[in-house]
């Protein structure tokens, strides 16, 4: 039986974007906030021996976790969010400590290198369309040695998020080509309302292989999404090629990055295509 396809002429997905998360903070709807560290993540902070690593916590809210950090003794933590009432609250609260640094941006046009990505609250309060981009940025911010650590739920949600779940089939479908792996295990000590719902994970970045991200446009459906990404994952090397959910961006993993100029003309049979590299 010849699969269905199914269009989407528009996305469902409201805009989570400053005004949505600045409205969040302003008003104090913030449920998701614990006032303390979570437990798991308290162990995996732990259980880092060198205090010197460069970490950086994106989406960090209010940052309980980098007064933890504080508390046993590491040096170089950068905290990034995008609310700036959040922000300017927490450059207050740190303004003595010259070993937090808080940025006021967008996680994706955020640059540097850093040892450790410390994952919270942020994977899950992107848009599903957005995973791709996690994928690609994530990489292009570690250090060569980088990892990502912290939680992801294991769960999916009835409502219309955030928050957005997942599970162990997702996650490795979409990290295992850039990243190796190393933890993927559910939580013995989350708090009693996330019991047996969250991942500790550990993803080591690839170092031997190409991580792009482009941006596509003219895709409308199912059918078209799969034609497009056979015809990238023909080229020699491609380990990945995984379009998000809104077939606005796809994420190409592959032993040597492929050249635009081939993706190009693998999609020149439909004028509607275009494929463009994030500046």
């Amino acid at each position: 039986m010849k699969e269905e396809i199914t269009c989407c002429v528009t996305s469902c997905e409201r805009p989570l974007d400053q005004t949505y998360w600045e409205n969040q903070y302003v008003s104090e709807t913030t449920g998701w906030d614990l006032g303390k560290p979570s437990p798991p993540l308290q162990d995996i902070i732990d259980e880092l021996l060198d205090k010197n690593l460069r970490i950086l916590i994106p989406g960090c809210g209010n940052a309980y976790e980098a007064e933890y950090l504080l508390e046993k003794g590491f040096s170089d933590v950068t905290l990034i969010d995008i609310s700036p009432t959040l922000v300017s609250d927490l450059q207050e609260k740190f303004k003595e400590n010259k070993q937090i640094k808080v940025v006021l941006g967008d996680f994706f046009a955020h640059e540097g290198e850093y040892d450790l990505i410390l994952e919270q609250t942020f994977f899950c309060a992107l848009p599903p369309s957005m995973r791709q981009k996690y994928v690609w940025k994530m990489h292009q911010l570690l250090s060569p040695t980088g990892k990502i650590k912290g939680l992801l739920f294991n769960r999916f949600f009835e409502k219309q998020g955030p928050p957005f779940g997942g599970d162990q089939a997702t996650y490795e479908a979409l990290f295992s080509n850039a990243f190796e792996i190393k933890k993927l295990d559910m939580c013995q000590n989350s708090i009693s309302t996330r019991a047996n719902t969250e991942f500790s994970i550990i993803f080591a970045k690839k170092n031997n292989i190409s991580v792009s991200f482009y941006e596509f446009q003219g895709i409308t459906c199912n059918g078209c999404m799969t034609t497009v990404s056979e015809k990238f994952s023909e080229n020699e090397g491609v380990q990945q090629v995984s379009m998000s959910s809104d077939f606005g961006s796809v994420l190409i993993v592959s032993e040597k990055e492929v050249p635009l100029a081939t993706l190009q003309s693998q999609i020149a049979y439909d004028s509607k295509y275009k494929i463009i590299v994030l500046s």
